[in-house]
């Protein structure tokens, strides 16, 4: 993709509606503040998204109904919360308490609300604390069709002045993905005024396409296959430039 085109995508980008999903933890909670964050930012619509267990379909044994109405109220109770805590920020959000699996229920909303950012808190319990490994984590990074906002437990809190991106991280391949994912880093840094940082790594041995290490030292000196690796080096760092708008 040349530079004038991806200058041109990544003023484009907003997020008109933030879907955050919660589990009422404190990793879902630290998420939340970057969900406020960035709503405030752009002046985007809220949506906050809790999803209760599903219900069995075998026959439900006794005192099992009890069980499931205080699941219900207990997250009613907690969904209030959340809505005050949002009327505290001067916000407003559409709350919604869903029963089913965690991803499903992601995924509906996201198809039917159009949702631009999907905002998770990881290391949360219960459905969520699979998205810090596992499979849900590898399901919603790899089919949501909207950009993935995770938000860890080792991430400092969003101050009382709100969230900043000081430095951002770009790495990439250079591959469909990553060409995806470059006009949102570029989009963040010119809306912060953040340091961008483009990194491709190259691995210590060539595996895609075979080099002339291949053939051994016997044949290959020492000195040729560093001067080779610098070469890929320079190429790299030739495309990482290329990526940058002249405008940015």
């Amino acid at each position: 993709m040349q530079a004038l085109e991806l200058a041109i995508d990544q003023k484009a980008i907003a997020f008109k509606h933030v879907l955050m999903a919660t589990d009422f933890s404190e990793p879902s909670q630290r998420a939340l503040d970057f969900a406020v964050a960035i709503t405030r930012r752009y002046g985007s619509t809220l949506s906050i998204l809790h999803a209760m267990p599903p219900e069995p379909y075998d026959r439900v044994p006794v005192g099992q109904p009890l069980e499931l109405n205080r699941r219900s109220l207990e997250a009613e109770t907690q969904m209030a919360k959340v809505k005050q805590y949002i009327s505290e920020k001067g916000l407003d959000a559409h709350l919604t308490l869903r029963r089913g699996k965690v991803w499903d229920a992601m995924a509906s909303a996201i198809l039917t609300q159009e949702i631009d950012l999907l905002v998770l808190g990881t290391h949360g319990r219960g459905g969520l604390k699979k998205l810090a490994l596992g499979s849900v984590a590898e399901e919603v990074l790899r089919v949501a069709p909207c950009p993935v906002l995770t938000v860890g437990p080792g991430v400092t809190a969003v101050n009382s002045g709100g969230t900043r991106f000081g430095r951002i991280l770009f790495a990439t391949d250079f591959g469909a993905a990553s060409e995806k994912a470059l006009p949102y880093a570029l989009a963040l840094a010119e809306e912060y005024q953040s340091e961008l940082f483009l990194l491709h790594m190259l691995p210590p041995l060539p595996g895609a396409d075979l080099g002339p290490a291949t053939y051994g030292a016997s044949t290959y000196g020492a000195e040729e296959f560093m001067e080779w690796q610098q070469t890929r080096r320079e190429k790299s760092k030739s495309r990482l430039k290329e990526l940058i708008p002249p405008d940015l």
